[in-house]
């Protein structure tokens, strides 16, 4: 088996403890839209809850689009894909509930064994086309079919994150992370051209044959160079195994139109596989590739409930406080919540002491002989890493316990009503401001001020392009300056005041500069932006001008 703390993270200071009425008993991960915990149903079935990036939430496009695609994937039903069963696309911030699916991520299995045989890649093309069918019968076109986003379960894979990518559009988000990713992208999305089921189709040849393979097809590198080969080149076929080649040649063609469908590609491998097809083989196959079954952590214990009146002495003599996730889906799938931790009584008084003292020995008495009985409950988590969060449950109730005592003891005449004292409130962080979708190029310019985007023709702007034959494109500004944090991906308010404390660079050098390349900005009145480029266009491969695609985020008077 494997553990579960391969997987399962424990939750950070950071992370929610409930979601929708969902009680989250672990951290699976994080994207470009959002963090994923794992929770379960009522009943105890898995799921995975993901919850929007705070930065995402607040754009009003972003919500039109993330409501209308989970809208839309509602309505998917396939064997092959990770069923949505719970969302609430209003709520602060959304989320998104899917079955949970035990098993690595075809990237993950790769890397841990290496290529997988012809046998099951045709397996893999077949489960992953058949999901795809399923997907785009909804009106959904994936556009991030990747390794990462195809789990293998012990029958078969499953395809995950279907139609949500295109609620973040289609260029970067606010948060820096790319949408689509260039090693797996289509021809037509290295070109910000149109996309669509045939653009899955691509990408399904890309992902198998990185399972062929064993690494991307058109290999690795800068973003920009990778998509050039893509845009340019055609796949080199000869590196994948020779029985397939027909079928990767179907999926990979570079016009739209020439690929074949996905059910295309599913009847393709019906007929390769022949008997072994109708005579179930898949599963075997999937064992080994997938390898052993992962543990998943039980639900969380049930925490005691503040069911009884303060002062009253007892303590968790209530049954459980519930909540009901949003949604009619959710009522059936509720989950338990913990109920508020009471504000501590002062102990101020000498007999307040002597209750404090008391109430703090039965506590240690009854948390000593709760931790063996949840080591005793939970002995498939003492080693997956989940032990310590029902530990931490436990002295959370053992505090409400004392307070009760505490509250108990101590009547209004014999604790002194505090005076309050007036503290200074507390300065709020700059809030984030998203301006996604924004074009450069050599006609227009981009404002960190409002109006942030000036048409073409329109060059008065803080932020502009400028291109020569020699020295290629540039960015530059006469008031702005720029800088790059050091380490791709982790652009942040904090990281762009660091990188601006001693900037005084106005000019930036655009061809060294990929899909996902984050610039640090700061404009004189104090503004801060992070300006993450989500693609750009190949210099001397077309007539078109020059141009940029980038998401930016402001900070208003955040220096």
């Amino acid at each position: 088996m494997n553990s579960a703390t391969d997987v399962f993270q424990p939750l950070r200071a950071d992370d929610p403890q409930t979601v929708g009425g969902y009680r989250l008993a672990a951290r699976l991960g994080s994207g470009g839209m959002g963090r994923v915990y794992l929770s379960h149903t009522q009943g105890g079935r898995p799921v995975a809850i993901k919850v929007v990036h705070p930065e995402l939430a607040e754009d009003p496009t972003f919500r039109r689009r993330f409501r209308r695609e989970v809208e839309a994937a509602r309505r998917v039903r396939g064997a092959y894909t990770a069923e949505l069963i719970d969302a609430d696309a209003e709520a602060t911030p959304p989320w998104l509930a899917t079955v949970y699916v035990p098993g690595p991520s075809l990237s993950e299995a790769v890397a841990r064994r290496g290529p997988l045989p012809d046998a099951a890649v045709v397996w893999l093309m077949a489960g992953v086309a058949e999901a795809l069918v399923a997907v785009h019968g909804a009106g959904i076109v994936h556009r991030d079919l990747k390794p990462s986003n195809v789990l293998l379960a012990a029958d078969g894979p499953r395809v995950i994150d279907f139609g949500i990518s295109q609620a973040s559009g289609l260029t970067a988000t606010a948060t820096g992370n790319t949408i689509g990713t260039p090693q797996y992208m289509a021809p037509e999305q290295g070109l910000a051209g149109e996309t669509t089921p045939a653009t899955d189709v691509f990408a399904l040849g890309q992902t198998a044959a990185f399972a062929a393979l064993g690494k991307p097809l058109y290999g690795d590198g800068p973003s920009m160079t990778v998509l050039f080969r893509i845009v340019h080149s055609k796949p080199d076929l000869t590196l994948l195994p020779e029985p397939l080649r027909p079928l990767f040649a179907l999926c990979l063609a570079t016009q739209p139109e020439e690929r074949a469908t996905p059910a295309e590609v599913l009847a393709w491998c019906r007929a390769y596989l022949g008997e072994e097809a109708t005579a179930g083989g898949g599963p075997a196959v999937w064992r080994e590739v997938a390898g052993l079954e992962q543990e998943i952590p039980e639900p969380l214990a049930r925490p005691a409930a503040a069911g009884t009146a303060p002062g009253s002495g007892t303590s968790g003599g209530a049954g459980p406080v519930t909540a009901a996730p949003a949604g009619a889906a959710a009522q059936e799938a509720g989950h338990l919540t913990t109920a508020p931790a009471g504000v501590a009584a002062s102990s101020a008084t000498p007999a307040g002491a002597a209750v404090s003292a008391a109430a703090t020995a039965r506590v240690r008495r009854r948390r000593a002989s709760r931790i063996v009985t949840v080591a005793a409950a939970t002995g498939a988590l003492t080693l997956g890493g989940l032990g310590w969060k029902l530990l931490d449950m436990t002295d959370r109730d053992a505090e409400r316990e004392a307070t009760a005592a505490r509250s108990a003891a101590l009547t209004p005449s014999a604790v002194p009503t505090p005076t309050p004292t007036p503290t200074p409130s507390a300065s709020q962080p700059p809030k984030p401001v998203p301006y996604p979708g924004l074009k450069l190029n050599e006609e227009n310019s981009i404002s960190i001020k409002e109006p942030v985007q000036h048409d073409d023709g329109d060059r008065t702007g803080d932020i502009r392009m400028e291109c020569g034959l020699a020295s290629g494109c540039t960015m530059k500004s006469d008031a702005v300056v720029f800088s790059m944090p050091e380490k791709a991906g982790t652009g942040n308010l904090e990281t762009c005041r660091e990188q601006l404390a001693n900037a005084r660079q106005n000019k930036l050098t655009l061809h060294v500069m990929a899909a996902g390349s984050e610039v640090c900005m700061k404009h004189p009145s104090g503004d801060i932006a992070l300006f993450v480029i989500g693609i750009k266009s190949a210099p001397g491969l077309s007539k078109d001008p020059s141009w940029i695609r980038a998401d930016m985020t402001v900070w208003r008077a955040a220096s």
